[in-house]
């Protein structure tokens, strides 16, 4: 974390910043997608042409419109990964080390979790949903499909199904966090289908019960997904905290075998900051490197130069030990 904060201001043209790279992302890669829209609208229209349904436009417009939807989506898709670097980037400074490198690591999932999921309602509930729809209409009645309208169902049907399945990654980082527990996600389950029929509801194009059952489905499978997930960092967490746990252990025995060996009689150190140790007041010190035997009281004073951490925090419990009247005067 950076140790001078950022004000307010500065804040704000970092925010542009991200926007403004962000949409300038988007432009060559819808470029791009304009090129191959009619693959990606064939694609799209794919559930349509099995049945063989046709698709009209009603407006002189609403094709060049729909064409350039599709580039643009398409386009957003492909800067996908530029646009949440960005994103990434603008929280990273209020970030720590390790959260740092969680994030490195988890960006790459989160985007191929959306991605398995937009490809898995396609492929899956879109279809199913489509062939179910329409066979309502019977053989008295012929479908005119609009091609915006289609698009637009298509497209917000297929999104959520992106979102939800980040949601084993979601409960990952909360479950980090503390937050959540398995156990307790294990016990609202109930709850928790109350909750996924609530958003079904809310985040399907249409009103159908089909449409939200195709979504409900899924995404209570990634809820009891995510309850494995949960235990497993519970489990990893815990493991962590004894680790812990034993190094406190281990350095408080160091510490307490460094007292002792401080506190034996005939053997007291001097550490000393000034650069050589004076002998019975008459002789100076010559360089920084020389330790001086003192022959009054057969004593060794000992001095460290260029201290490493281990003696440096042996240096500092010699002290303590001073100050309390515990060790050598």
């Amino acid at each position: 974390m950076d140790e001078k904060r950022m004000p307010i201001l500065k804040h704000l043209e970092e925010l542009r910043r991200v926007l403004i790279i962000s949409f300038l992302s988007i432009i060559p890669t819808s470029v791009v997608c304009w090129f191959y829209r009619k693959e990606l609208l064939h694609l799209l229209t794919r559930p349509v042409d099995r049945l063989h349904y046709k698709l009209v436009y009603i407006g002189p417009t609403e094709a060049f419109i729909a064409n350039i939807k599709i580039a643009v989506i398409g386009g957003i898709i492909l800067a996908s990964p530029v646009i949440m670097w960005q994103v990434w980037s603008f929280i990273l400074p209020a970030l720590t080390r390790n959260e740092k490198r969680a994030v490195v690591f988890i960006m790459p999932i989160s985007i191929l979790l959306f991605v398995t999921g937009v490809v898995f309602g396609y492929l899956t509930v879109f279809n199913f949903g489509i062939e179910f729809l329409l066979g309502f209409g019977g053989d008295g009645l012929e479908p005119m499909l609009s091609l915006s309208k289609y698009l637009s169902f298509a497209f917000w049907f297929l999104l959520p199904f992106g979102l939800i399945f980040e949601m084993p990654l979601v409960i990952l980082f909360l479950t980090r966090l503390g937050l959540v527990t398995p156990q307790f996600l294990a016990k609202n389950r109930r709850f928790a289908l109350l909750i996924i029929f609530i958003i079904s509801a809310v985040v399907t194009p249409t009103t159908d019960m089909v449409s939200q059952f195709a979504m409900a489905g899924p995404m209570y499978v990634l809820y009891e997904i995510s309850i494995w997930i949960s235990r497993f960092m519970k489990a990893k967490k815990r493991k962590e905290e004894e680790t812990e746990k034993v190094e406190g252990v281990e350095e408080a025995e160091e510490v307490e075998e460094a007292e002792k060996t401080w506190e034996t009689p005939g053997v007291s150190g001097d550490i000393s900051d000034s650069s050589a140790v004076q002998k019975g007041g008459e002789q100076e010190d010559t360089t920084a490197n020389n330790v001086n035997e003192t022959s009054a009281d057969d004593e060794v004073t000992i001095l460290f130069i260029d201290e490493d951490p281990k003696e440096k925090r042996l240096k500092d419990i010699y002290k303590n030990i001073t100050e309390k009247g515990n060790g050598p005067e």
